[in-house]
């Protein structure tokens, strides 16, 4: 399985599946979640209100909508009412959301930094929630798996650089 670093705007990736940092209320509000809301058109929010509520670490799967993608992996990783998350969310979502694509026979997800706007999480453990829940899920794999790629896209430099220096770090070991 191959892991991606990259800069850029997650809605524009060539990934089936883009993961999207939300809440337990699945409510698209700003973020990540209001531009995937805005670009995927009505379809997506409505039908994240017949899924909701979920618990913290889950996953819900919509469509979406207008983009190009496959499906949308909305990861609660905090709730309205306390908008903090942990390392533990961050990485019990990452294993939801790899579980879900390879289940669903999808070949690529995306993912942003999870838990780190709103919900406050460090970028660096964020990096290493995620990335251990990565490096867990591929050793697991069997063979004829079909999750080819992994994305993570940073929206901007600090984040792309914490997270591209950490997975050096990671993987020189």
């Amino acid at each position: 399985m191959k892991v991606e670093i990259l800069k850029g705007n997650i809605i524009e990736t060539d990934a089936e599946v883009i993961v999207n940092a939300a809440n337990t209320d699945l409510i698209l509000g700003g973020g990540v979640a209001g531009a995937i809301r805005r670009a995927g058109g009505p379809r997506i929010q409505q039908e994240c209100n017949a899924l909701a509520p979920i618990r913290c670490g889950e996953i819900a799967v919509t469509s979406a909508g207008d983009l190009p993608q496959r499906y949308v992996f909305h990861a609660a990783t905090m709730t309205l009412q306390c908008p903090q998350t942990s390392k533990e969310i961050v990485e019990a979502c990452t294993r939801a959301a790899l579980e879900k694509a390879e289940h669903l026979r999808c070949k690529s997800i995306a993912f942003p930094a999870l838990g780190t706007g709103v919900a406050g999480l460090d970028l660096r453990e964020c990096a290493d929630a995620m990335f251990g829940a990565v490096q867990k899920f591929a050793a697991a794999l069997p063979a004829g798996a079909s999750l080819e790629r992994v994305v993570f896209i940073l929206f901007d430099e600090e984040a792309y650089r914490i997270f591209s220096r950490r997975w050096e770090e990671i993987n020189q070991t």
